[in-house]
């Protein structure tokens, strides 16, 4: 295993690729930790080199050393669990121009907010396998386009059967839970049918919501991960009228009751290291030690290539070149930054980028 990570390390120093990584690190009261490798996540995949969610982008993810891939998670009408970005699916497939279901175009509200177009829970998995994947932001990653309409729409057992034929792990997240549970199609059950059809031990659960999770910790002794966002609050906290956000979430009494249904948190980079009105970065915030009194592991997201998603830092090249935006920037100098303060774990696009920087990290002197 540690020559497969030295291998794509350099692979990824040869090649300008951009990773996701999870480090499992630095919890004091689980110090023997900060002896392992650090492990690295591809963010859907091996987002910035395949349109996500696509078998290519796993399997892209997997060549360049990533340790566990991220499949989002929503539901077909016949109750399958398949991975997207979300389950409106215009932006993701082919399917707005597929003639035989220009009926199926509605307009849902999602999480409180109306959404216009097609969606996963009104059709089958047979349906949806018809339908081909596409580059979900072609300006921003204009290469990535040339692998339009070869991928289908994979289901998580598919994922889940990939990550085992590799030795990785999968890394999972029930996307719009409540809204899910709404309308009969819960994501829970057969998240963990999957996972125990299939006796997978290495993998993490995450969620932006609160009340999933304390419900797979009655179920399931795999880690559990809140996610939280800059802003807005968990939406099921919304719907029950529950005024706290997710800053409440990452203060200490927050925290505390987090830790007591999960084992990390999954955080907005801007929660450990804000930006400021300049772009700029400011002072890293206390929430990494908050979290680790706690015993909750700190993952970071998302590390992205591009100078447009970097902090002002870290980007690299002409301001004024029109490709400056899509440019890729100081990616390994940003993420050696976010490893120095402690991270036990960071979402990236990009799989080979992020090996690079824990490789070096592993085998600096006292590293």
């Amino acid at each position: 295993m540690m020559i497969r990570r030295l291998l794509a390390g350099a692979l990824a120093v040869l090649t300008g690729g951009t990773v996701a990584v999870v480090l499992f690190q630095s919890n004091p009261a689980t110090a023997e930790r900060r002896a392992q490798a650090p492990i690295v996540i591809g963010h859907r995949g091996a987002s910035a080199h395949r349109p996500e969610h696509t078998l290519l982008s796993y399997e892209a993810a997997i060549a360049m050393g990533a340790d566990y891939i991220e499949p989002d998670l929503v539901s077909t009408k016949d109750h399958v669990l398949v991975a997207r970005h979300e389950n409106e699916i215009s932006g993701t497939t082919d399917v707005a121009s597929r003639p035989e279901f220009a009926d199926r175009r509605a307009t849902k509200t999602i999480d409180g907010r109306p959404v216009t177009g097609w969606f996963t829970e009104d059709f089958t998995l047979a349906e949806l396998k018809t339908l081909r994947a596409k580059e979900r932001v072609p300006d921003l990653r204009p290469d990535n386009a040339a692998f339009d309409g070869l991928a289908e729409i994979p289901t998580f057992e598919e994922v889940v059967r990939l990550a085992q034929r590799h030795d990785v792990g999968v890394y999972p997240e029930t996307k719009h839970p409540t809204y899910f549970d709404s309308i009969g199609l819960s994501l829970e059950e057969p998240l963990l049918e999957v996972l125990n059809t299939h006796r997978v031990r290495k993998a993490f659960i995450q969620s932006f919501e609160t009340a999933n999770l304390r419900d797979l910790r009655a179920k399931t002794r795999l880690p559990l991960v809140q996610l939280i966002t800059w802003g807005g609050a968990p939406y099921d906290w919304t719907a029950a009228g529950d005024p706290r956000t997710y800053d409440d979430m990452v203060k200490p009494e927050g925290l505390r009751e987090v830790a007591a249904y999960a084992d990390g948190i999954g955080v907005d980079t801007r929660r450990v290291v804000p930006v400021g009105p300049d772009g700029r970065l400011q002072q890293p915030t206390t929430l990494i030690a908050d979290a680790h009194r706690r015993r909750l592991q700190v993952h970071v997201w998302t590390v992205r290539n591009e100078n447009s998603q970097l902090p002002l830092d870290h980007r690299l090249g002409n301001p004024a070149s029109p490709v400056f935006s899509r440019a890729t920037g100081d990616v390994m100098g940003w993420l050696r930054r976010l490893v120095e303060l402690g991270i036990d774990g960071a979402f990236c696009d990009d799989p080979g980028m992020g090996r690079a920087v824990i490789t070096r990290q592993a085998v600096r002197p006292g590293g």
